[in-house]
């Protein structure tokens, strides 16, 4: 029997998000297809529908009841975040979570044996529903991951997910999970109970949640140690060290969503009732702050860029990149991750030896299996002769920082490529027209500029100028949404956007550093506290200080000969900053070797001010010299490209906030 001759539709013309089907069995089918929606959340209308759903089987129950997505290879992402601007006042969203609070009860209580089906991504509020049922289901593939991505937005689960998630999984594992905002894969999630049971790839999660239901499958409890996490005086203790490690990672003014989970947890964590009620009063205040207001901003900043990542149905295949120093090695291991086919071209094979051995790292670590790991790296292919810039669909120049040496390897390339392909530069300085204009279609050459270290910096700024292909500008950002990265266009000039605003801020700090005597590490603690997830000294040695010193010899600037001479020196030392080990600081272990106390007596809230003015003031030109296109797109590459403090909003977005006109 087919999977189609079970069903029998009986629509409903009242849902517009919602699909009602009884099969032969007596087992009702729950569809959620969000009505004009490329993926379903839970907003209002969504859930006011699911209510009357509930109504109607709580008053005549199936046999069984299944929930599962109308949308091809996603589940739920979540609640529907543009909503929650919609509320004033905590009390108020309070008053809403705990709706869902009795909406999701009643599911719960529901006397029908039920189940969920989940492929794809299941987030948040997804997640939330999803336990507040029977049985989970998960098929187990590389597109299918379960996560609580709440505190990336300043609250914490708040649809019931904190005490049901730490009554299904156990205190610590579920709280592990909540803070991370790790999404988690079908095994993972099975192994920690989250999920029952896992369909392949080829099964058939319909089969399996119907054969659930029919048999009145339940989920099982967590076992007696997990269950031993969430009583006294083990869970005081628990949160303790999770308090500890969440500071190391959060600054509790800035962020302080993962402390009041950790706090409503600690007090109330052995009674379910009590934790919704703490729930629905911390998650109320906490949606209704400054800080979460601001990441929200953030969040959708990131899904414009996400949308310029589909800019053009441009797809490669192919990847050749010429240079395999740090940053080219990376970028073609990169591109090798995300399951493309990558040449590797520079002088001698003693020079691609290194990336290799890098690329090798990279994939054990994310890949683990030894079967994705041995098909990553036959796919990064070693190439001295550079053949493969005639088969490549994006060709990435990522040589020395120098305009003649670069000029000369575009007109040697240039005859050997396929018409159709991508020529990018990844240049951290220099303007598109001076290595262009050796071309015979200078239109034809964009920037694709990436920060270091590629595999976790987001952004790759995307370089074009008044002469550059608009074609060629949205293929490339398509490119970067390919490879799973934010592509920020930018209007070609010294140092573009993010090195432009960078720059005067290394500098500063370099000049207060040596005219104030300021300790390195008081100027790095500065600007950590004002939000910063790295100080500009620790961020210049792991930039790399050669990288540093041709970024300020091209855009120059007011006191910038000093900061150059320093730098030069330390260079010709061989001290190049994290990638040799030593430069402004000494590394081991990849870390900085930083001298304790040297912040202690240093009003440090000044320092910060003094050391952000110079970037304000880049921010604010680079806008008026119109660099990118409005002010979002610039917040946008701030926080992805420097990591400026998510919970401010963006530099733009701070400047408005306390007073300054942009």
């Amino acid at each position: 029997m087919s999977e189609d001759a079970i069903t029998e539709s009986k629509p409903q013309p009242s849902l517009r998000h919602w699909r009602t089907d009884t099969d032969i069995d007596g087992v009702l089918w729950l569809t959620l297809d969000r009505a004009g929606e490329s993926a379903n959340s839970l907003s209002r209308e969504v859930l006011q529908e699911l209510e009357t759903i509930v109504e109607q089987v709580e008053k005549t129950p199936p046999r069984g009841l299944v929930l599962q997505s109308g949308k091809p290879g996603s589940f739920i992402v979540g609640a529907d975040v543009r909503e929650f601007d919609d509320v004033d006042n905590p009390r108020q969203a309070s008053e809403s979570i705990e709706e869902v609070h009795r909406l999701f009860s009643r599911i719960e209580a529901l006397t029908c044996p039920t189940a969920v089906a989940i492929e794809g991504y299941c987030l948040g509020g997804g997640v939330e529903l999803a336990l507040c049922f029977d049985y989970r289901i998960a098929r187990n593939d590389d597109n299918t991951r379960l996560g609580f991505p709440e505190v990336q937005l300043g609250i914490y689960p708040g649809f019931g997910g904190s005490a049901r998630s730490t009554r299904q999984m156990g205190g610590m594992k579920a709280m592990e999970f909540m803070l991370t905002a790790r999404n988690m894969r079908p095994g993972a999630a099975r192994a920690s109970g989250l999920v029952d049971e896992l369909v392949g790839p080829h099964g058939s999660l319909r089969w399996a949640a119907r054969r659930a239901v029919l048999k009145g499958k339940k989920s099982r409890r967590p076992g007696f140690v997990a269950r031993m996490t969430n009583v006294s005086p083990m869970r005081g203790w628990l949160a303790g060290v999770m308090r500890k490690k969440t500071a190391a990672r959060a600054n509790p003014k800035h962020y302080p969503a993962p402390f009041e989970l950790i706090d409503a947890w600690e007090e109330e964590g052995d009674d379910f009732d009590d934790m919704l009620e703490e729930e629905a009063e911390r998650v109320g205040r906490l949606i209704t702050t400054d800080t979460s207001k601001n990441l929200r901003r953030v969040f959708f900043l990131m899904e414009r860029l996400k949308g310029l990542g589909k800019a053009s149905s441009f797809e490669a295949r192919r990847v050749h990149v010429i240079g395999a120093g740090v940053m080219g090695g990376d970028i073609a291991a990169w591109c090798v991750l995300r399951g493309l086919e990558v040449t590797l071209q520079d002088r001698e094979m003693k020079y691609i030896e290194p990336a290799l051995k890098r690329a090798n790292s990279l994939f054990k670590k994310k890949l683990r299996s030894p079967d994705l790991v041995a098909g990553a790296k036959s796919r990064l292919i070693p190439d001295v002769e550079g053949r493969g810039v005639a088969r490549a669909d994006v060709i990435i120049e990522a040589i020395f920082e120098n305009a003649e040496a670069k000029r000369e390897l575009f007109k040697a390339i240039a005859p050997k490529m396929k018409k159709d392909a991508i020529l990018a530069t990844n240049t951290s300085a220099i303007p598109l027209a001076e290595l262009a204009e050796v071309l015979d279609q200078p239109e034809r050459l964009i920037g694709l500029h990436f920060f270091n270290p590629v595999a976790k910096m987001p952004l790759v700024e995307v370089v074009y100028d008044e002469t550059t292909d608009a074609e060629q500008v949205s293929h490339g950002a398509s490119f970067c949404g390919q490879i799973g990265r934010f592509p920020l266009p930018v209007k070609s000039s010294p140092g573009f956007l993010v090195n432009r605003v960078l720059a005067p801020y290394m500098r500063k700090a370099m000049q207060i550093h040596q005219q104030k005597g300021v300790p390195i590490e008081a100027l790095d603690k500065a600007a950590r506290d004002f939000g910063m997830p790295m100080g500009p000294v620790e961020l210049a040695d792991t930039v790399g200080l050669d990288v540093g010193l041709g970024v300020i010899q091209t855009l120059g600037g007011e006191g910038s000969e000093s900061e150059a001479e320093t730098l030069k020196a330390m260079v010709d030392e061989g001290k190049l900053g994290k990638k040799s080990g030593e430069g402004f600081y000494v590394w081991k272990d990849g870390k900085p070797v930083k001298t304790q106390g040297a912040s202690d007596g240093i009003n440090l809230e000044s320092l910060a001010e003094e050391l952000m003015e110079p970037y304000f003031d880049e921010c604010k030109a680079a806008l008026a010299d119109g660099i990118v296109e409005d002010a979002e797109v610039l917040d946008a590459g701030m926080v992805f490209g420097t990591g400026f403090a998510p919970f401010r909003g963006g530099p733009m977005h701070y400047l408005a906030q306390q007073g300054e006109s942009s």
